[in-house]
């Protein structure tokens, strides 16, 4: 007789249901008997989403499932309670909870992506995500939920518009290794992913935006804020998207000063970097006055560096560039002054 009343398998809009109603009560201020049970059967029932999302080692997940969970999930305010109670929860039910998070941002329910639509109604979400990096024991978790959310632009839009983009010039620099370099991560999606919103953001933020990013990543006193700064300002600066802003930046006699000192740095990664920036200074065909004047002030001192700057395997490209770089300084000639 046992048989006949084996439980029936819980669905996946059962699994939401009792994980909603789970965090409801771990959001709330009561401290009862039964804590430490339901805080075991949350984290349980999260294992399950990710099971659901994921497959587990013996099955794929399958997409009817999939859809039927993803549905629950944004009908209601599931994914607040989600990252509200993140603190809450211990590490491995962190880590499946930030998993499920990201999942769901790629999931489509009849060809849509509902969490983009939840999230649209939602963008205050992304401010508790972004300050999450001040808080080390959920930094990493927030991290991955925030990249995984920017992945729709409209998401992204919204964090660079956002006063909190400022916060990252400081996360960036973070004493936590591991943190600083989630952050670093994280500023580099935003300012690569999203092409037209990004041209759009920086052209309309130019001024603060690379005040910034010159005075505390490119000229910070540490070496892997220099070098991750330098590289992200070349990929930036040579993506066709942002042609004005590239012109914009190398007709600054103060950005040619800077990438000039980084030529110098000891680190040859470093210099390979700002290399790539300082030939679109030596390119441009529209030099103002005063960057011909500095670059014809120091002739003798770049032509003589870059008689011996190589990179440590061969790279034709780099020697192409590098030749034409020293042709263009060696035939420069004073220009007039407006």
């Amino acid at each position: 007789m046992k048989g006949l009343f084996k439980s029936k398998p819980r669905t996946p809009v059962d699994i939401v249901k009792i994980t909603r109603e789970l965090l409801v009560y771990l959001d709330s201020p009561v401290r009862d008997a039964k804590r430490e049970e339901k805080m075991a059967e949350l984290a349980k029932n999260i294992r399950e989403m990710k099971s659901v999302l994921y497959g587990n080692g013996d099955a794929e997940p399958v997409p009817e499932a999939c859809a039927q969970l993803t549905q629950e999930f944004f009908k209601d305010n599931t994914l607040r309670l989600f990252i509200v109670c993140l603190p809450k929860l211990n590490l491995e039910a962190r880590k499946d909870a930030t998993q499920v998070v990201a999942n769901l941002q790629r999931q489509q329910v009849q060809s849509r992506l509902i969490a983009c639509d939840y999230l649209e109604s939602n963008k205050d979400l992304m401010d508790i995500l972004v300050l999450g990096y001040e808080n080390t024991d959920i930094a990493l978790h927030y991290g991955s939920m925030l990249r995984e959310c920017i992945r729709h632009q409209i998401i992204a839009r919204y964090v660079l518009e956002s006063e909190n983009m400022k916060r990252f010039f400081t996360y960036i620099q973070l004493p936590n290794f591991d943190i600083a370099s989630d952050a670093a991560a994280t500023f580099k999606e935003l300012l690569t992913r999203h092409k037209a919103t990004v041209a759009d953001f920086l052209n309309k933020n130019y001024d603060w935006f690379f005040a910034e990013y010159n005075s505390k990543l490119l000229e910070s006193e540490n070496y892997i804020t220099r070098r991750q700064a330098v590289k992200l300002l070349g990929d930036v600066l040579l993506d066709r998207s942002n042609v004005s802003v590239m012109m914009r930046y190398v007709s600054s006699k103060d950005n040619l000063r800077i990438m000039m000192n980084l030529l110098r740095e000891s680190s040859k990664n470093i210099q390979i970097e700002a290399f790539h920036v300082f030939k679109v200074f030596v390119a441009n065909q529209n030099k103002p006055p005063e960057i011909v004047s500095i670059l014809i002030a120091n002739r003798s001192k770049l032509l003589r560096f870059f008689s011996d700057f190589k990179t440590d395997k061969e790279d034709a490209q780099f020697d192409q560039d590098k030749a034409q770089v020293v042709k263009e300084i060696a035939a420069l000639e004073p220009k007039e002054q407006p």
